[in-house]
């Protein structure tokens, strides 16, 4: 699986890599806005090469508009690294990804005046150098697809929206964004076969509206939101056989955690014994798993 996008994907992202599922989270960090996830996926398929021209630096460290700080670099050569290493290898993962979740944050859109171009993040640079605009999203979301068709005909798409509210533009433009980006998707998925829709906002809503599923700020899920959302993913995409190979994961995980008061004693030998029995049989139906 290829997540892409807020950091709804990365927590979906941390269970998948719990449950040693093949997936790539969020290659260029964080997305928030359907444009900068179009963005990826379109340097993505044309294997484009980082350089100079597409960097910048500013307090001291180098950051590029088209991906999250999480890249950035005092570097030069560094930030260019990574922002190629993440084009080259989402290019060999996409051609063999059977999914690809998306998930938009927000519609409000955030264009550099240098350029006119929508940026994936802003790096604290001055708000004067940008305009703040509600954008149409449904161009962007709809060209993610055609990308991914054109890469790999066979992967089923998965749409979501962030649950997380963006109540600094305002509580009613965060309504309005949220209605733009629900709107765009429906009607994507009403047209395109294997473009699926989850409810991942409309769960937070209705079914966990109640303040105590949040965490201190008030906006994200909390843990046991989390857990709530995504056994309600599982049940609408994880067969019931991997969800049999999930259970048996979950149990080597909860082992390996486990600290002994004697590591030496006779019962915790043994019990270390099974646990490498354990995954060696797993490890010998699916190499790809690391423990």
């Amino acid at each position: 699986m290829l997540l892409l996008g807020s950091c709804f994907v990365e927590n979906i992202g941390k269970k998948l890599e719990y449950f040693k599922f093949q997936n790539k989270l969020n290659p260029f960090g964080i997305l928030f806005h359907p444009s900068a996830i179009r963005n990826f996926l379109e340097k993505v398929s044309q294997k484009h090469h980082f350089s100079e021209e597409d960097i910048f630096y500013f307090n001291e460290t180098w950051h590029s508009y088209q991906a999250h700080s999480d890249l950035n670099s005092s570097q030069k050569e560094e930030i260019l690294s990574r922002l190629n290493s993440a084009v080259s290898e989402s290019f060999e993962f996409l051609k063999t990804a059977t999914h690809v979740v998306i998930t938009s944050g927000t519609a409000w859109g955030y264009r550099l005046k240098e350029t006119g171009k929508t940026v994936a993040n802003c790096h604290k640079v001055p708000q004067k150098n940008f305009s703040k605009e509600l954008q149409e999203v449904k161009e962007d979301l709809l060209k993610c697809v055609q990308i991914i068709r054109e890469m790999n005909p066979s992967a089923a798409v998965i749409f979501t929206v962030s649950p997380v509210r963006h109540l600094k533009d305002g509580h009613i433009e965060n309504q309005v964004s949220k209605a733009k980006l629900i709107q765009a998707v429906y009607e994507i998925t009403l047209k395109e076969e294997k473009v699926e829709y989850f409810p991942s906002y409309e769960i937070m809503m209705d079914e966990l509206r109640d303040y105590r599923f949040y965490s201190e700020d008030m906006l994200h899920p909390n843990q046991t939101a989390i857990d709530y959302i995504w056994e309600k993913f599982s049940e609408s995409w994880i067969s019931s056989e991997a969800a049999g190979t999930m259970k048996k994961i979950d149990g080597i995980q909860k082992g390996l955690l486990h600290r002994p008061f004697n590591p030496a004693s006779e019962a915790h030998q043994k019990f270390t014994r099974e646990l490498q029995e354990k995954i060696a049989a797993l490890q010998e139906k699916h190499p790809h798993m690391k423990f």
